[in-house]
């Protein structure tokens, strides 16, 4: 504390920096060399308006208060909101706002400590070094940490400390709140003096795949550097496939396109390096087509999913290969086609319903429903309207908590972890459970936070809720806003004798096996059996299927391994007709019992 002290008179006692000379000319100059952020730049220019307003306002006699005012900057990162700020800096110091054109940044680490109490002294200390300044602190969400429903007493001292200074110190000091928007309006909405006191905000967009091949080549020329011939349509090609499939946000926007350049300007030095000899000047500044693609296959290896992007076409031949279904398929088909004209009219500018995003699929156990939902997921991945064609699978016990508000964020975090791809939540009637005396408080917390979610994520996410018709009757019934937001239905019908006779067969051949003729036609005197007495859905369809396989498979070790070495592949492979029965046996029993 002595040091500190100490440090700080030394610097008190220091000469003051020189200012420098920025007028608002050169500021506003800095804000239109920027690319792209149209509506951020309005918006700034607007502010320097307002403040030249003032300014003559007051030279003309009239009273004015200081134009002084705090910010909220929102959107995903990469997106130019440090640099945003420090022109803004630049503004308020170029009109005499402020003392310097410096900006401060901070997280939140810089307010908080490690105890109650010290929070609000190095909140005030980082205050203190940044009055004169602009002080900008992202991710200020972070600040109100809510995990397992506990409250963060350290965030709230700080915001609490921040809010006071932000008040007492309004006009020697710029405070600006970033980060992504969804969590910043959240966090703004913890506190009634959070929106008063912050209460210009400004939205930063997404990069476009256009705007961020500016940005490359801005940055290209920053370096002295240039791409080869074949490698500007590489690099236009990554950029559009990561607009279409709506992951710039995830990889930083402009960070990410300065790491893709880096990256590949590292790759370019070792092939040039490794090629032995005295290198020409211009191979020592020319980034090829196959750096950059080395480049970016290490900046999306860390994405869930990213190199199984499927097409259109391999996803509806995947439809085609399943067995039996045929409603289910012409269904599939249709959505498929939705969606496909959707984009083709976006793409002209013209309007057009959204298409359906959330699903209800219903029918009875082992029709294939998780199966659609991964084809489903493979053909909204192939036409770029999700990041990944991966199916995350839930049910009751993956979102309701143990206590309520538990499963808000029980629920929450099961959404987060399926942004991007597929959200299916099978038996998904058992959140609303008419049995509890009182209600199912807990399923309805889900419900709701479910609803909220599916609306908000919309554009990110794919939700499927499955489950026996009746029982989703009942459960779309129970809330006004399941049957709007999950207004499509898909009905999954019992697989026929035919159908789970083929299955069978099938899944032989993937596992290299086959059945003897007899024994296929055991097979089908087996399931017409159960098909005649009404017991197919009882038995579990396609599950039945599998399970009589792998006993079959059982059935047929048992009597091979007596063999000992004299057993053939033949012998291995071939399953008989006493298979079959031995295993329909057991499984009659088991069922039985």
């Amino acid at each position: 504390a002595y040091a500190d002290r100490a440090a700080r008179d030394q610097q008190a006692a220091a000469p003051p920096r020189p200012k420098p000379q920025i007028t608002i000319d050169d500021a506003m100059a800095e804000l239109d060399a920027m690319i792209g952020l149209d509506g951020v730049k309005e918006q700034v220019r607007s502010i320097a308006a307002s403040i030249e307003a003032a300014r003559r306002r007051a030279v003309a006699g009239y009273t004015t208060d200081k134009p002084m005012r705090h910010f909220v900057f929102l959107g995903p990162p990469g997106t130019g909101k440090t640099t945003v700020a420090r022109v803004i800096g630049k503004i308020f110091y170029a009109f005499g706002l402020l003392d310097m054109p410096e900006v401060v940044e901070a997280q939140r680490s810089d307010l908080v400590g490690e105890y109650l109490g010290a929070t609000a002294i190095k909140t005030n200390e980082l205050i203190d070094s940044s009055l004169g300044r602009v002080l900008f602190i992202d991710e200020a969400y972070s600040l109100v940490n809510e995990g397992d429903g506990q409250s963060d007493r350290f965030g709230v001292e700080a915001v609490q400390t921040l809010l006071k200074r932000a008040e007492d110190d309004r006009e020697n000091l710029i405070i600006i709140l970033a980060g992504y928007e969804k969590q910043t309006e959240s966090f703004l909405a913890s506190n009634p003096g959070l929106a008063s006191r912050f209460a210009t905000r400004i939205r930063f967009p997404t990069y476009t795949p256009g705007e961020m091949q500016a940005l490359a080549k801005s940055q290209l020329r920053g370096k002295n550097e240039e791409l080869a011939d074949d490698a500007g349509p590489v690099l236009w090609r990554m950029l559009e496939d990561v607009g279409r499939r709506r992951i710039t946000d995830e990889l930083g926007n402009g960070r990410f396109v300065r790491t893709l350049l880096e990256k590949a300007g590292q790759a370019r030095d070792v092939r040039v390096m490794g090629a032995g000899g005295d290198p020409a000047a211009e191979d020592l500044i020319t980034i090829g087509g196959a750096d950059l693609e080395k480049a970016f296959a290490e900046l999306t290896s860390r994405l869930r999913g990213y190199e199984d992007a499927p097409t259109l076409e391999s996803a509806i031949a995947e439809l085609d290969e399943l067995v039996g279904l045929e409603p289910v398929k012409q269904q599939v088909r249709a959505i498929a086609a939705q969606l496909r004209v959707a984009k083709l009219r976006d793409r002209q500018g013209l309007t057009s319903q959204p298409p359906a995003r959330h699903f209800v699929f219903t029918g009875p156990s082992g029709t294939g429903k998780t199966t659609v939902a991964r084809i489903l997921g493979r053909i909204f991945a192939a036409l770029g309207l999700l990041v990944r064609p991966e199916v995350v699978e839930a049910h009751r016990a993956d979102l309701v908590g143990e206590h309520l508000g538990s499963t808000a964020i029980k629920t929450n975090r099961l959404v987060d972890s399926a942004i991007g791809g597929v959200l299916f939540i099978d038996e998904a009637y058992s959140l609303h459970n008419e049995g509890y005396s009182g209600g199912d408080a807990f399923g309805a917390e889900a419900v709701q936070t479910l609803l909220k979610r599916a609306e908000d994520d919309r554009d990110r996410l794919v939700i499927v809720l499955a489950g026996y018709p009746r029982d989703m009757d009942r459960f779309l019934r129970s809330n006004p806003g399941l049957a709007s937001r999950f207004g499509t239905r898909v009905g999954f019908p019992s697989y026929s004798a035919q159908d789970l006779a083929h299955i069978t067969v099938l899944l032989a051949e993937q596992a290299g096996d086959v059945f003897e003729p007899d024994a296929e036609r055991v097979l089908g005197e087996i399931f017409t059996r159960a098909a005649e007495a009404g017991r197919i859905d009882e038995l579990g369809n396609g599950r039945f299927a599998r399970s009589l396989f792998e006993r079959a498979c059982a059935c047929r070790d048992v009597r091979v391994v007596r063999l000992g070495e004299s057993a053939t592949a033949a012998d291995l492979t071939t399953l008989t007709a006493d298979d079959v029965r031995g295993a329909y046996a057991e499984l009659a029993i088991q069922g039985s019992a």
